[in-house]
């Protein structure tokens, strides 16, 4: 793999270098880091706090009834959630892995590279039996809806076969956002000009995407002797970016975002993190709520909301891919 960490545009000889050096050197942004040390620091606060938060709404919504949280809010954060993780899969993910290590790119210029759950969980979103639409539906007020969500920490072999079934998809999801996490905080530690830019609108990215692994945790099952599972997770994906954007201000003079090895890792990684939320938005979560959900609500109201949220999510996500 060529490097050209050691390339020196103002000593070039010809006859030695190399076609990747040249060519890799002209197409790199090189390092914009301008100082503003503060507002990087405070970046690093802000995100974790925000992101964090809202990666923890939706798991709290489904544990702590005495929250009282409107039945309404947590269907529009579930699947306001799924629609930003697939517009992050397209957008943030696919696009700038075709930049890096796509046909048009330093990489590939030089020829390195071409580039289902409990019933007690889904209470919400389906109706038993089949048919049950809200206008036959028993009044019953938030309370009762969110406390019928609880009952996921008890000790039962059903818990454990769904919890098996669905934690391992879980982690590959976050796995896939994590990946994508670390890259984003790195570059925004050695940002030039656009960080004002990115500054807020990483802020957005980075809470739209905990809420959307946030919703996913929420449906998991978890037994009680693993209750502290889920917000580990939490602080996991809270944590990533921060610490990313950490080690970014700590390489602020020598990290390029740009190289031709940063390219590789980068491309690969948002390549693979792709793959990833695809199938996870595309499978675990919206063919397994509206097509195989044999119990799949006949409420056109709570479908309409689900349908809005997603859509609204995803055009949200979309939106700031204009920037970040």
């Amino acid at each position: 793999m060529a490097d050209n960490s050691s390339f020196d545009p103002h000593h070039v000889d010809l006859d030695s270098a190399s076609q990747a050096d040249v060519i890799c050197y002209l197409h790199q942004g090189g390092n914009d880091y301008n100082g503003r040390m503060g507002a990087r620091i405070s970046a690093l606060f802000v995100i974790l706090v925000v992101s964090s938060a809202a990666t923890v709404f939706p798991v709290l919504a489904t544990r702590i009834p005495r929250l009282r949280v409107p039945v309404y809010a947590y269907l529009f954060a579930r699947y306001f959630g799924s629609g930003v993780i697939i517009a992050t899969a397209f957008i943030h993910l696919l696009g700038p892995a075709y930049a890096e290590i796509g046909p048009a790119s330093c990489v590939g210029l030089t020829g390195g590279r071409y580039g289902r759950a409990p019933a007690a969980v889904e209470d919400i979103i389906t109706d038993v039996p089949v048919g049950r639409g809200d206008a036959n539906e028993p009044k019953k007020d938030n309370r009762k809806d969110i406390e019928e969500l609880t009952n996921i920490s008890q000790d039962s072999e059903a818990t454990e076969r769904a919890f098996h079934s669905q934690i391992a998809a879980f982690l590959i999801l976050e796995f896939g956002v994590i990946f994508h996490s670390v890259i984003i905080g790195l570059n925004l530690g050695v940002a030039g000009d656009e960080f004002s830019t990115l500054y807020p609108v990483l802020v957005f990215h980075q809470s739209f995407e905990g809420l959307g692994i946030g919703a996913r945790l929420s449906v998991i099952p978890f037994p009680a002797r693993r209750r502290w599972m889920p917000w580990a997770l939490c602080l996991a994906y809270g944590l990533t970016t921060p610490i990313s954007i950490a080690i970014g201000l700590g390489l602020h003079s020598t990290y390029n975002g740009a190289s031709y090895t940063a390219s590789v890792v980068s491309g690969v990684l948002d390549s693979i993190s792709a793959g990833i939320l695809i199938y996870t938005g595309l499978v675990e979560m919206l063919a397994r709520d509206f097509i195989f959900n044999p119990n799949r609500t006949d409420s056109k109201k709570r479908l309409a909301l689900m349908l809005v949220s997603l859509y609204l999510g995803a055009a949200i996500m979309a939106l700031l891919g204009k920037w970040a």
